[in-house]
């Protein structure tokens, strides 16, 4: 089967070894594997990570959202059949899908909303689930409640700011307040439902204070959390809650005492790296997304499509992601 592949961490994106065409063996499903037919793939930050420090032996496959076709299923699985059309993120631990086939267990993999082509399905299931589980199984926000609220999102307009700013809107009371740096950018958050947008390039406590607001209840920071932090702890409420999902290279929970502030990491694989009793969870929450986007609650995310897949289409997609300038998420369809 097509791939693409590197061998070589640590290598800038321009150089021809960081990314490669390759053939690789079509990998044999297990007993609750789903084996998809690849049909689009969307490229995430973790995507750039891994491949600037994860270790390898031989070629190995990045890549962490699809949506495709299963072409075959384990002797155990009961959730799909050959032929159903998928969207998923797939396990870090486990080879990724820049390839033809790839392998998924079944648990967290939903079925692909109908109302979207492939393309438009691939931008969201990472950060679908990154962002559902950080604002209701880790921020603990109930659906439909937080009025009187506010959520502010810092790097609303990166993928998964993208879906968490609609999921706030649409399926809270909260006040969401998201942050962007660019024209283009503040007028895509607005466009996905934020009621106020600011640039986090500023004081954060003066621009919120122009709105009438002077405290927030919660934080998603999202992106450069150890360049906000200390902003983020002066305009958090006594007892409020701030959740990250990035990795900044320290972070001293002691400034969060004074306020009784909580604090919540958001990681997307790990129910799939330690098989959780609930991974099943993250099958159930992505039909529910895709629900939610059948019925015109929410949108795809997609912010540039890189055409085919292949390893100069990704090298693209992989430097707009490190150029930190990406809106919405980058997707390739089809080999």
């Amino acid at each position: 089967m097509k791939a693409i592949a590197y061998e070589q961490s640590g290598l800038p994106i321009d150089d021809a070894r960081a990314l490669f065409d390759t053939d690789l063996p079509a990998p044999q499903p297990g007993a609750r594997d789903l084996r998809v037919q690849v049909k689009a793939i969307s490229v995430n930050p973790v995507d750039t990570k891994v491949r600037a420090g994860g270790e390898t032996n031989g070629p190995r496959v990045l890549g962490w959202d699809v949506a495709g076709v299963v072409e075959s299923v384990g002797p155990e699985v009961t959730l799909f059949k050959p032929g159903d059309e998928v969207f998923y993120a797939g396990s870090i631990i486990r080879p990724g899908c820049y390839s033809e086939l790839h392998l998924v267990d079944e648990r967290i993999v939903g079925r692909k909303p109908a109302s979207l082509g492939f393309a438009d399905s691939a931008a969201l299931p990472l950060t679908s689930i990154t962002a559902w589980e950080l604002l209701f199984d880790r921020l603990g926000v109930p659906e439909q409640g937080g009025e009187g609220d506010v959520l502010l999102i810092v790097g609303a307009a990166g993928g998964v700011g993208s879906i968490l700013t609609q999921l706030a809107r649409q399926l809270t009371k909260m006040t969401v307040v998201g942050t962007a740096s660019r024209p283009e950018t503040h007028d895509w958050v607005r466009q996905l439902g934020a009621h106020h947008v600011i640039d986090h390039h500023q004081p954060l406590a003066a621009q919120l204070e122009n709105l009438g607001i002077n405290q927030v209840t919660h934080v998603a920071s999202l992106t450069h959390t150890d360049s906000h932090y200390a902003q983020l702890v002066e305009v958090l409420a006594p007892q409020g809650k701030l959740g990250l999902i990035d990795d900044p290279a320290t972070l001293d929970a002691t400034p969060l005492k004074r306020k009784a502030i909580s604090l919540h990491w958001e990681l997307m694989f790990t129910r799939s790296m330690f098989e959780t009793d609930d991974m099943i969870k993250q099958h159930e929450l992505l039909n529910r997304v895709a629900a939610l986007l059948d019925e015109g609650t929410l949108s795809t995310t997609l912010g540039q499509h890189f055409g085919t897949i292949n390893a100069d289409n990704l090298k693209r997609a992989h430097a707009l992601i490190e150029s930190g300038k990406a809106r919405g998420k980058l997707v390739l369809e089809g080999f």
